[in-house]
């Protein structure tokens, strides 16, 4: 008889929007031995370029399998991600909750990712959110986390029948330098994500953008070369 211990496998579901932070939360779960199964939206954003990054950034993390799921909340509107008729915002970060904010994105997406993992059999969710260096959007905070994970476990007949599941934000509470510090660490080729909210067709980033601030500012804080291809 062998002395190995019998491998147990260990699933998990991680959300990747082919962004920085996404890419460095795989890496997270995989270090943390879980096998890894991506899931990204194709929700009508006008940043398309991420979908084609989250496809690299899943196959050079060694995920377990990647799905794109097609919505369209674009019908919705009421974003600058999902309406082209309102405008990316330039400027800077600005206080409050900016145009970039997509109503109920999260909910939707972690609320898929439940349901896949209930499938699989898992007890994990990962997802990139950050309440530190980010817009200002509701649904990244601590506590919207915490209430999500509150009503899956009273939500899914999983939950009920005793596997109780846990949502990872291992990036919560860290500054983009600590979660790109981090992501160095795990060997993230950062050069394949995309963060731009105005992205071209080649993924090359309009460095202005919201999101384009934070990335930059990221990678000057925690003295890692920043690889972004920018347009300009």
């Amino acid at each position: 008889m062998s002395d190995n211990p019998i491998h147990e496998i260990r699933r998990a579901v991680v959300l990747l929007s082919g962004g920085l932070d996404s890419a460095t939360t795989l890496a997270i779960a995989r270090a943390a031995g879980f096998d890894c199964y991506c899931l990204s939206f194709d929700y009508g954003q006008r940043h398309r370029a991420e979908l084609d990054a989250s496809v690299l950034v899943a196959k050079a993390l060694g995920a377990c399998e990647h799905r794109v799921m097609h919505l369209d909340l674009g019908q919705f509107g009421g974003s600058a991600l999902t309406d082209s008729s309102i405008s990316v915002p330039v400027d800077g970060v600005q206080p409050g909750i900016p145009v970039t904010y997509v109503p109920a994105r999260n909910t939707v997406m972690l609320s898929l990712a439940l349901a896949w993992s209930e499938v699989l059999g898992s007890r994990d969710i990962f997802v990139g959110v950050n309440a530190v260096d980010y817009s200002g959007y509701p649904d990244c905070r601590p506590d919207y986390i915490a209430a999500f994970e509150m009503m899956a476990n009273l939500a899914t007949k999983a939950a009920v029948e005793g596997a109780w599941l846990t949502i990872h934000a291992p990036l919560i509470d860290l500054t983009k330098a600590d979660i790109i510090r981090r992501g160095a660490a795990l060997g993230v080729d950062y050069a394949l994500t995309v963060s731009c909210y105005k992205a071209d067709s080649l993924g090359r980033a309009c460095g202005v953008c919201d999101s384009c601030r934070l990335r930059r500012e990221g990678f000057a804080a925690a003295g890692v070369a920043d690889p972004t291809h920018y347009a300009v």
